[in-house]
Parts: C-alpha cells; sequence; structure tokens
C-alpha cells in the first residue's frame, strides 16, 4: 500500500487476507509443483487442495516447504486429505504467530456480490485479482486421480449414469508444464475416479497456481477454496488460464472437513444409496432432475421409501438439475446427516427427510 489517501476495498481486503495466504511448494520423486493455501491456525495448520499436496495422485508422501506472505519458509507435514471434497490440511512445522483467516457463511452468498482472490498463480505469491460470484450451486464433476477408484460408479459409491466429460483440475502449476495440472503435463494420473463437487463460480481471474488459496468476500472472510478453471478446450499450445470460468469449494463445506480433518485425520461424507441419471435423458420427462433408476434394498434411499422412477428436484431446498448436482450435494453433507428431500412421482410432487449412509471410499 503506496497511497494511504486513495484506497479502495479491494486494496482493504488485500492487506488484510493476504497475511492469511500462503504459497506451496511441493515435490516427490515423481515430480514437482505449487499451489497455495489458506492459515487456519496461529500454530501453523493450513488448507489447500488434495491435488496440490498429492501433485495430482502422484505422491502419498509429499515434500512440502509454505512461504508465508511476510517470506518466513516452513516446512511441513501432511495431517490428511479428503478426495472427494478436494480438500487438504497440512502442519506447518515449528509454526505460531500466524493469522488465521476469518470464515464466511457460503449459504449466505448473492450472485454479484465481490469475489477477490489471492493465491500464487505460476508461482507468483501474494497475486489479488477481483470479480463477482458469477453463480452460486453449480456442480462440477472432476476426474481425480487421488480419489477412491471411481468412488461415483462402483458398488460401494451412488452410481451415475451418462454423466458428462468430468472436469480437469487446471489450477496448480508444474514447472515445464504449461501450467497444466498432472505429471508430465496430463491432468491426471493413472487410476482414480471421478468426484462431484457443488462450488462457486466466480470471474475473478485464477490460474494454475491458485488451487488451495482464497476466494473472499468484501469483508476480507473466506467464502470459498479455489480449485479448478474452465479452459477453452484448445490444449494445441499445451497453456491453459483464465478464461473468467473459474470455481471456488465453498466455505462452508470446507470449514466442515477441514475440522473433521483437524480432529481425525479423515472426513465423512454422505451416502444416498441410489443410481442416478439426468432426467432429460428419459424422452418421457418433462423436468430436470436426477432420475433415479435404481434403488437397492437397504440403503438410505430406500429407507426413506425412494423409489426407481421418481425425479429429485431439490435437496434441501436447492435445486437439482441432474445427477451430478444430486451426487455433489449429497457428498457435502457428512455421513448419517439427515437431508429433505423433494421428488416427482406421477407427476405429483412429495418430500421425504433422508438419514444418510456413510460413503466407504
Amino acid at each position: 500500500m503506496n497511497d494511504t489517501d486513495s484506497v479502495n476495498q479491494v486494496t482493504a481486503v488485500a492487506a488484510k487476507a493476504s497475511p492469511s495466504v500462503v504459497t506451496i511448494s511441493v515435490s516427490s520423486a515423481d515430480g514437482a509443483g505449487t499451489g497455495s493455501g489458506i492459515i487456519l491456525s496461529d500454530d501453523g495448520y493450513v488448507l489447500t487442495n488434495t491435488h496440490v499436496v498429492t501433485l495430482d495422485g502422484a505422491t502419498g508422501t509429499p515434500t512440502i516447504q509454505v512461504k508465508t506472505d511476510d517470506g518466513h519458509l516452513y516446512t511441513a507435514e501432511l495431517v490428511g486429505t479428503d478426495p472427494l471434497s478436494d480438500l487438504a490440511v497440512i502442519k506447518l512445522k515449528d509454526a505460531s504467530g500466524l493469522t488465521p483467516l476469518a470464515f464466511a457463511d457460503s449459504s449466505k452468498l448473492n450472485v454479484g456480490d465481490t469475489a477477490i482472490a489471492i493465491g500464487a498463480p505460476l508461482g507468483l505469491s501474494g497475486t489479488v485479482t477481483d470479480g463477482i460470484v458469477s453463480a452460486l450451486n453449480r456442480s462440477i464433476e472432476v476426474a481425480s486421480s487421488a480419489a477412491p477408484s471411481t468412488p461415483d460408479d462402483s458398488g460401494q459409491g451412488d452410481q451415475q449414469q451418462g454423466g458428462q466429460q468430468p472436469f480437469d483440475f487446471w489450477n496448480f502449476d508444474i514447472p515445464g508444464q504449461g501450467g497444466q495440472g498432472g505429471q508430465g503435463g496430463q491432468q491426471t494420473q493413472q487410476g482414480g475416479g471421478n468426484i462431484s463437487i457443488p462450488v462457486i463460480q466466480t470471474d475473478a481471474a485464477i490460474n494454475p497456481g491458485n488451487s488451495g488459496g482464497a476466494l473472499l468476500n468484501s469483508k476480507g472472510e473466506l467464502i470459498g477454496v479455489n480449485v479448478a478453471i474452465l479452459g477453452t478446450g484448445d490444449s494445441s499450445s499445451g497453456q491453459s488460464g483464465n478464461i473468467g470460468v473459474g470455481f471456488a469449494v465453498p466455505s462452508n463445506l470446507a470449514k466442515r472437513v477441514s475440522d473433521e480433518i483437524i480432529a481425525n485425520g479423515s472426513a465423512t461424507h454422505g451416502l444416498l444409496g441410489a443410481t442416478v441419471t439426468a432426467a432429460q435423458s428419459d424422452e418421457q420427462s418433462s423436468t430436470v432432475g436426477a432420475l433415479i433408476t435404481d434403488v437397492p434394498a437397504g440403503g438410505a434411499a430406500a429407507n426413506a421409501g425412494l423409489q426407481k422412477g421418481d425425479v429429485v428436484t431439490q435437496f434441501n431446498g436447492l435445486p437439482i438439475t441432474d445427477q451430478t448436482d444430486l451426487t455433489a450435494q449429497v457428498r457435502a453433507l457428512a455421513g448419517g446427516a439427515e437431508a429433505e428431500i423433494t421428488y416427482l412421482r406421477d407427476g405429483e410432487a412429495h418430500t421425504v427427510t433422508v438419514t444418510l449412509g456413510t460413503f466407504e471410499g
């Protein structure tokens, strides 16, 4: 801040929140990369993305170095990862006096609210960009090599049918790979599966290296953890950058998951116990939603009375447009949580309370 007589909102947020955002460098025998992180406690707990600390699934034993806003370097150890939300917690060694970032209530966001991103795109620590909240209640399906094997397509998970091609993590930086996530310039490693994440969409500029960094409101409070960007699909140049479509894990989900990781080393996720697809894939459907095509006995859906042919249109009051929306909202809740589901059966709307199972990855 060079001119205190000419300070705007973004300047104030940057001054307040920048000390709580760090740059993370990760290396292993399989490669190296950089991302960002958010300070959770004064003694060094830091929130980031699973794909940052695992180099998109390439390593389970990373060497982690963290640089704070004031230039101090720390080594860090991995506390735990949660691939289903792409969140992870690390702990800085011998840290004290750090500035934790305050969390906002992401359920109170409006489209059009100010959104300010702080992180380390392309390794450029402390980079600040601004925009707005472009959309809420968005869900993305992401190919993740760190995730349990095909979590949404196995006997243990809620199965999805007819899903779209998943997004890639174009949001952490591996030197020499043109900003592409993954070893050798590939977005994902062998194995793994697809994960469905509820996200906040923003047009604040986010680029490779912003992963795990902060998306903030006008008060400098965390509203989301930057996780991915959507590219144009043209990879011929080997480059991918901001086109104004970025995504962040909502702060309420990030708070729950990070608290559980710190307390238990891992986090839980809900399980509906149903096979679903997009209702619009059914030629006889006159609405959008998640069409239930199978309900195994003994699962949460069956216990709540849901049946094959039901179309889920709302989950805890949020609109459901397809199977990705439903899976993302189910996974956002802890195992054993209760949820209110609105569905159509024979053209009539019904609402039921479901006690979710626990996903076993």
